[in-house]
This record gives C-alpha cells, structure tokens and sequence, in this order.
C-alpha cells in the first residue's frame, strides 16, 4: 500500500472507531509494526495530526479537542511527490524573488507546508535554497501597499485613481484608470490600464 494511502486509511480508522490497536493498524495496512509506528510518528510530526495512545482503550485515537468539540483534524488536502515538492520550493523562490514582502503573507503557509514535506526527503528544504538561486538585475523597489491596492482593483474591476508623472515635462497629473493587467517584464512590474483621460491603453 503506498504510504499516502496509508495515511488515508489511518485517518479513516480513527475517525470511525473510539480506538485502533496497534494489531489492527497492522492488519488493515498489511504492514510490520515498525512501519505503523513510522507512519504515526510522521502523521504527528510533519502532519499536526493529534494521535496519543489511551492506555484505558489500548489504542491510538484522536485527542479530542476541549476547546472547540465541532473541531475536527482533517489531514491536509494537497499531496506532491518528491520533484513536485523541488518545484513548488524552486516556484516559491522565485516569487520570493520577484519583489520581497509583496507575496509573502500569501505564500507562507505554502512554504511551511513544503519545508515539513521536503524535510522528510532525501535534501533538506535549507539544502535546496542554498543550491538554487534565482538573480534579478536592474529591478526597482515596490511598495506592498500599492502592489496590493493595485491587485485587489485589477482582481475587483475596480478604478483606481493615480498620480501620473510625465517623465520629459516633469509635470504631474491625477488620471483614471481601469486596471486590465499586471506584468512582470525584466524584474519589474507593470500596470496595463485603460486611461480614461487619453481614451488609449497605456502602461
């Protein structure tokens, strides 16, 4: 049974029964009893899966909750294999690297997840970062403010009002503007918006 399926079916078993001996584990999963403990002890490790024996039920189960008794573990819903998980912390790097701080509170509980599964493998989530770089020249610093501004009312299909600066004059002017795209061109970001001032599309 591959090991995926095996957790699948642990989690089934403790959900549906008060306890599960260690002997049924076994006997279900068609496998040695060290291999249950291993996949018990990662399910606790690498999953946050709350498995404790009760020494009264001769079991493992699910410790209940006492704060919230509608609370209920679910394992987690996304699974990658091993080069899977090198390129999602390969795509993570580079949208790191893309602008540091504008992706990072959306991302970060990815990563976390990533990091625990990479651990697990064969090079360590620290081995991989530290072999893989991504190098961006000529870039100009973006505030997260803005970028988010500028992604809710692209995503929303909202106006948005900006300070135009006219780079030959100097001059500076408001204009209205309805987001139509963002692009990242050579390190940089850049608006496609239809300028309602100019009745044109411009960047």
């Amino acid at each position: 049974v591959d090991r995926t399926e095996r957790f699948y079916t642990i989690d089934r078993l403790l959900r549906s029964r008060r306890a599960v001996s260690l002997r049924q584990l076994m006997a279900e999963l068609e496998v040695s009893r060290a291999t249950v403990r291993r996949d018990l002890e990662y399910m606790r490790d690498r999953m946050a899966a709350p498995i404790l024996w009760d020494p009264g039920l001769r079991g493992y189960c699910y410790r209940p909750d006492e704060d919230n008794e509608d609370s209920r573990y679910a394992l987690p819903g996304l699974w990658f294999n091993a080069s899977e998980v090198y390129a999602l912390l390969t795509m993570d790097h580079l949208l790191t690297s893309l602008q540091p701080g504008l992706l990072e509170p959306h991302i970060e509980p990815l990563r976390a997840r990533v990091r625990r599964l990479l651990d697990s493998g064969d090079h360590s989530a620290r081995e991989v970062e530290k072999r893989i770089r991504v190098l961006h020249m000529a870039s100009r610093q973006t505030d997260s403010r803005v970028f988010g501004s500028i992604a809710h009312a692209l995503l929303g299909r909202r106006r948005l009002m900006i300070r135009h600066l006219n780079r030959k004059t100097g001059e500076h002017s408001e204009r209205l503007v309805s987001p139509q795209r963002l692009a990242h061109y050579r390190d940089n970001w850049y608006l496609d918006g239809w300028c309602h001032l100019r009745k044109r599309l411009r960047s």
